[in-house]
């Protein structure tokens, strides 16, 4: 190994406050979560406010909703966060320790169920208030990338999600026995893929300026095309990083040890995240390519 970056000190705990026997501490993971919620509320705040951006001229909400929608976005994130790692990640374990699901502090969120919460969420609230369901799923398409940013950026800070071991210049030097078990063809200390920081760049970064473009260029007015888009996008950055990022522990044995949950010849497969992306990929291209057809068909 030529060069490599050590990891910065930087604690997980931006706050810790110790009062008799009281403790409180507000980590860089929540804090990630609360900013992503609050900025993701304003920018659909923002967008409702300029019905010039939607069909017919009108904006599907209004700022008072817009409020209320985030409060069963917040409880859609939470619970199907939790429950997708409950039963995508480790339902055997869960199985034998059902109490144990309900320890959210002790970490396990899955963005798959994640958005299988929001969705549910956005289904329930736009049948209760008669919203076009197809632009509120746009609307929280375009706000949905600056909380995979944030939240990746804190997956890094926490060292967790760390990649693969390699030689690249970028590599870091993560902390811990388990960062540092690279095997014997690896230096010690090794440098591994911030795969964390891949996935910012391109779920939230680069995704995010994609759809906040397509959104104040009009294309919300071609109804499913920012969701389309939003699924497609994330299904392929996920897709790649997942090359480089190491898989959940309880997928790796003495011979499967990529961690694959879907293989195929020789040592070639399918990650977790990756089989959980397909869905979303094959979604999100076929209400993509609708949504155009019809852009067409109407002009």
């Amino acid at each position: 190994m030529l060069a490599a970056i050590p990891f910065p000190d930087i604690s997980p705990e931006l706050i810790s406050i110790s009062l008799g026997g009281f403790e409180f501490a507000l980590r860089w993971y929540a804090l990630a979560y609360i900013a992503g919620l609050l900025i993701g509320w304003r920018i659909v705040t923002a967008l409702v406010r300029r019905p010039a951006l939607w069909p017919g001229g009108s904006a599907p909400m209004t700022p008072a909703q817009v409020e209320e929608l985030f409060t069963a976005v917040i409880l859609g994130v939470i619970l199907g966060g939790r429950l997708g790692h409950v039963l995508f990640y480790q339902p055997a374990h869960y199985l034998q320790n059902p109490i144990e699901a309900l320890y959210i502090w002790r970490g396990g969120m899955s963005f798959h169920g994640g958005l299988l919460g929001v969705a549910v969420a956005a289904l329930l609230f736009a049948r209760r208030h008669r919203v076009p369901l197809a632009q509120l799923s746009d609307a929280l398409a375009v706000a949905t990338p600056v909380g995979l940013l944030l939240g990746r950026i804190a997956n890094f800070i926490n060292a967790e999600l760390w990649g693969r071991p390699t030689d690249l210049p970028w590599g870091v030097i993560f902390p811990g026995e388990a960062a540092q078990a690279c095997g014997p063809d690896w230096p010690v200390p090794c440098a591994r893929h911030p795969s964390q920081l891949y996935e910012a760049g391109l779920e939230g970064l680069l995704l995010g300026a994609v759809l906040l473009a397509l959104a104040f260029r009009g294309g919300l007015r071609r109804s499913w095309l920012a969701t389309g888009v939003f699924l497609a996008g994330y299904a392929l950055a996920r897709g790649f990083v997942e090359f480089f990022r190491v898989a959940d522990a309880q997928f790796i044995t003495a011979d499967n040890p990529a961690g694959h949950v879907l293989r195929f010849t020789g040592s070639a497969g399918l990650s977790m995240g990756q089989l959980l992306s397909l869905p979303m990929l094959a979604l999100g291209l076929w209400l993509a390519a609708r949504a155009l057809r019809r852009g067409r068909a109407a002009a």
